[in-house]
């Protein structure tokens, strides 16, 4: 599966963006997906993920309530709905496969000003 996530950009605090991740390759449908995201100097950590059907998703405890997961096994692309930004939410966002990631790609940068 090769994946490329889109939609980062700069907002302000309490703003909104949605990421999109396009998958192409082996079946998409097999697999659970997640978004994950690396702040400066931190270590790459998870953010949400979602089953192969879409019927289950999960969050880590900071976005709970601000981030929604979703896909689109049609279009083959999997979504983070993000809102209410806070500036801790900066940083470099990817999407992989769940919970065992592939190689990772170029992920898309979101920067939440104060």
């Amino acid at each position: 599966v090769q994946l490329q996530a889109s939609g980062g950009g700069l907002v302000q605090a309490g703003g909104s963006l949605r990421l999109s991740c396009a998958a192409s390759g082996r079946t998409f449908t097999r697999y659970s997906m997640g978004w994950f995201r690396q702040a400066p100097g931190k270590e790459r950590e998870f953010v949400a993920a979602i089953t192969w059907s879409g019927s289950t998703t999960y969050y880590e405890d900071s976005v709970k309530g601000r981030f929604t997961i979703s896909r689109d096994n049609a279009k083959t692309t999997v979504y983070l709905q993000m809102n209410s930004l806070k500036p801790e939410d900066t940083a470099v966002y990817y999407c992989n496969i769940w919970p065992t990631p592939l190689a990772w790609g170029h992920g898309t940068l979101v920067t939440v000003s104060s």
